[in-house]
């Protein structure tokens, strides 16, 4: 289905503050000393009590559009019930759980707006380094910097605009190359992908980094490459693939050239890596 600029400049900002009025609930948690309430849910990844409260912060800002949502922390809808969907919000509401708990900052909220199962523009929000990186398919993929967390967050489209940095902020490949793997959730498999990329950078660096920033940082350019072979889901690629995408980078399988799936009847996304605009350079 076909999103019209009246649709986009209303959608757009409601995910933007969605994603700030969550990173606030989130902070509130981080920087105090209360308890976190961890758990393990089915996949045997930890949630917090922060996680559920960037969910429903989230949800309940979302519910103004009408709009169905598909949420890590609601992970449990019923396939026969959200397959036809022609459009829908995919979020993670605390991506990088296992980093906020060791309290790195390394944590994001992720929301994408999704239009015949593919991303039509997604924001990503972190929180802790008071950034926001976001994407308009017909202007391009943009960062602001020094946006504080705020529970009552209500930008509209021409304040969200206005100053933001287009990406990528670099004009060039990085010499060496910068390659980015999870700091949580690397393996061997990880390990064997990047003695493969030496064989054609042997000079090639590598960077540790927690949760969806890896993404946002492809598409700043500050990264030219970042593979997974550690088990996703679609909520943790679908607003980072709308920026990378606008920024001219890609976001593929690792064993075929075509694009992430989504809204599939199991969310969890094949090994992937994601290239930078001038990865090819």
């Amino acid at each position: 289905m076909t999103i019209t600029q009246e649709q986009k400049e209303y959608l757009l900002p409601k995910a933007y503050n969605a994603a700030i009025r969550a990173g606030a609930a989130i902070l509130e948690i981080y920087e105090s000393d209360a308890p976190l309430d961890v758990a393990i849910k089915s996949d045997r990844s930890p949630i917090t009590v922060a996680d559920r409260l960037a969910h429903s912060a989230i949800r309940e800002y979302l519910s103004r559009t009408r709009i169905p949502l598909l949420s890590e922390e609601g992970r449990e809808m019923l396939y026969t019930e959200r397959k036809d969907w022609d459009l829908f919000w995919m979020v993670d509401p605390l991506d990088g759980t296992v980093e906020f708990i060791k309290g790195n900052g390394e944590f994001t909220v992720n929301i994408a707006l999704m239009a015949d199962n593919r991303p039509v523009f997604g924001v990503i929000y972190v929180p802790y380094l008071k950034r926001i990186y976001f994407s308009d398919p017909d202007r391009g993929a943009f960062r602001r910097c020094d946006v504080e967390a705020d529970t009552a967050a209500e930008y509209d489209y021409a304040e969200i605009v206005s100053g933001a940095r287009q990406l990528p902020l670099l004009p060039h490949r990085n010499r060496p190359l910068q390659v980015a793997v999870s700091r949580s959730h690397s393996d061997g498999a990880t390990d064997r992908h990047l003695e493969e990329v030496r064989k054609s950078h042997p000079d090639a660096e590598v960077i540790r980094q927690g949760s969806s920033y890896k993404l946002c940082l492809v598409a700043e350019g500050t990264v030219d490459y970042y593979p997974r072979t550690t088990e996703t889901y679609e909520w943790d690629t679908a607003a980072g693939e709308a920026i990378i995408s606008c920024a001219g980078g890609r976001i593929y399988p690792l064993d075929a050239p075509a694009p992430l799936r989504y809204n599939k009847e199991s969310l969890v996304n094949p090994p992937f890596a994601c290239r930078s605009k001038w990865f090819d350079d």
